[in-house]
């Protein structure tokens, strides 16, 4: 297990790494393995670059996010202004079928509802808010409804896991229940935490996904 210093100034330096962060404006704190950033950020798209910057860093077993969006003068919108950008953001998006997703902006908050067929569409809408101008934060609450059977989703996702890391597969336990899926067993890092994340998610209805998989060092 990486000691919670060098986990703070391995995660600090991958700030740093990545360009589309400021990480002078961002604390790094680390208690057993679970990172805390705190600070102010330009945009809801740095914070999510810090988010997924820290959790490439080896060794972290979860992440806590105080990260407080400040929009600088420039980049301030009316929720009117926002929502009709956003609404064009998904017309031009090819992935995401006409009018089946809604938006909602409450002070610079996009909130997205709808229902789609697949996971990848989901996401797809959520990443056309994320560069928006003017947007503080993203609440995806569109719906996948599932369309396969449970069994089919299952051995999907074991068939995934076992394709992208056979030595992590092993040691995760999916259960399917309609379109939830459950994860659990152990992982050796928080990066394969997310990638079993997104391997389930990856599967064709499913819905929702609670992975409950534990990192041991």
């Amino acid at each position: 297990m990486k000691p919670d210093l060098q986990l703070k100034h391995d995660v600090a330096a991958e700030l740093e790494f990545q360009p589309s962060v400021n990480a002078a404006a961002i604390g790094v704190e680390v208690s057993d393995g679970v990172v805390t950033l705190s600070g102010h950020v330009d945009s809801h798209a740095e914070k999510w670059y810090a988010e997924t910057a820290a959790q490439r860093v080896e060794g972290v077993k979860g992440l806590v996010i105080n990260l407080h969006v400040e929009l600088p003068g420039p980049h301030k919108r009316s929720d009117a202004d926002i929502v009709r950008a956003a609404s064009e953001a998904l017309k031009w998006n090819i992935t995401i079928p006409k009018d089946a997703v809604q938006v909602i902006v409450e002070h610079g908050k996009v909130t997205l509802t709808g229902d789609l067929s697949w996971d990848y569409q989901r996401r797809a809408a959520e990443v056309a808010m994320r560069n928006l101008v003017g947007v503080k934060g993203v609440n995806n609450q569109i719906a996948v409804r599932p369309h396969v059977s449970t069994v089919e989703i299952q051995n999907k996702i074991e068939a995934a896991l076992r394709r992208q890391a056979e030595a992590t597969a092993h040691r995760i336990k999916i259960t399917a229940d309609g379109g939830t899926v459950i994860l659990t067993g152990s992982v050796k890092n928080w990066a394969e935490h997310v990638a079993a994340t997104r391997a389930a998610w990856a599967a064709p209805g499913v819905s929702k996904v609670v992975n409950k998989t534990s990192v041991s060092a």
